[in-house]
C-alpha cells in the first residue's frame, strides 16, 4: 500500500508546472521521433497498399482523413476531461491542457473537413453536403474557434478558465452526435467501418496502414500538445514576472 501511495505521490509531483516542464523537455523528443518513424512507415504502407475495388486510388485519402477526424474528436474529449479538472479538482495544469489543446484540435478538425471534401467530390459528386456527419463536424470546428477566441478575449485568467471549461463540457455533447450520426440519420457519409461492435469491415491490407497512420498522428498530437503546454506555462511565467516588475517599478 505504501509503495502504491509513493508511486501516486510521484506522479502527482508532475502537477507542479516546473516538474511538468522538465518532463516535457525529456518526453517530447522521443514522441517526435516515434511519430516521425510511424508516419514514415504509414505513408509507405499507404502508397503500396492495393486500391479499393470501388473507390480506386481515391481511397488513399482515407489514410489521412480518418486519423484527422479521429483526433478532432479525441482532442475535444481530452479538453472535456481537462474542463472537469478545472471545475471539480482544481488541477493546476487542467486549464493549461485545455487552452493548449484547442488550437491543435481546430487544425485537425479543419484538415478533416478539407480532406473529407476532397474525398467526397469524386465519391458523391459534390464537395459538401449539409448532412448530419459533416454538419456536426463543422459545428465542432466552430466550437474550437469559439473556445480559442474566449480564452484570448478575457484578461482575467481565472474567469477565462472557468468559462472555457463550461463551454467545453456543454459542447462535448456534440462528440457522440458526430460518432453516431451515421447510425441515427440517413447520410451520404459511410457508416463506421473500423470502431464497431462487429469488428472492422475494411480489408486487412487497407486496415493495417490506416492503423499505423492513426497511431503516428496520435503520437504526433501528444508531442504537439506537450510542447504547447510547456509554451503556455512559460508564457504565464513571463506575464507573472512582468506584473511583479511593474508593481516594483511603481
Amino acid at each position: 500500500m505504501s509503495d502504491l501511495t509513493s508511486r501516486l505521490s510521484g506522479w502527482m509531483d508532475f502537477a507542479n508546472p516546473t516538474r511538468f516542464v522538465g518532463l516535457a523537455d525529456k518526453v517530447v523528443p522521443w514522441l517526435a521521433t516515434i511519430a516521425t518513424l510511424l508516419l514514415a512507415a504509414g505513408l509507405y504502407m499507404s502508397f503500396t497498399a492495393p486500391e479499393d475495388f470501388q473507390q480506386g486510388i481515391t481511397v488513399r485519402i482515407m489514410y489521412i482523413h480518418v486519423p484527422f477526424a479521429w483526433l478532432a474528436m479525441m482532442c475535444f474529449t481530452l479538453m472535456a476531461v481537462s474542463a472537469l479538472g478545472t471545475l471539480v479538482w482544481r488541477h493546476p495544469l487542467a486549464d493549461v491542457a485545455l487552452k493548449s489543446a484547442a488550437p491543435i484540435g481546430a487544425v485537425f478538425t479543419a484538415l478533416a473537413l478539407i480532406t473529407g471534401s476532397i474525398w467526397g467530390k469524386p465519391m458523391w459528386g459534390t464537395w459538401w453536403v449539409w448532412d448530419a456527419r459533416l454538419t456536426s463536424v463543422f459545428v465542432l470546428f466552430l466550437m474550437y474557434l469559439g473556445i480559442i477566441a474566449l480564452t484570448r478575449a478575457l484578461d482575467d485568467a481565472a474567469r477565462a478558465a472557468w468559462a472555457a471549461a463550461i463551454i467545453t463540457l456543454v459542447g462535448f455533447i456534440n462528440i457522440p452526435i458526430i460518432k453516431f450520426s451515421v447510425d441515427w440519420w440517413n447520410t451520404l457519409h459511410q457508416p463506421a467501418s473500423v470502431f464497431r461492435l462487429g469488428g472492422p469491415t475494411i480489408d486487412p491490407s487497407l486496415l493495417r496502414p490506416l492503423l499505423v497512420m492513426a497511431l503516428g498522428f496520435t503520437v504526433l498530437f501528444f508531442a504537439l500538445h506537450l510542447m504547447a503546454m510547456r509554451t503556455e506555462i512559460l508564457r504565464r511565467r513571463v506575464i507573472a514576472m512582468r506584473r511583479v516588475a511593474a508593481r516594483q517599478a511603481s
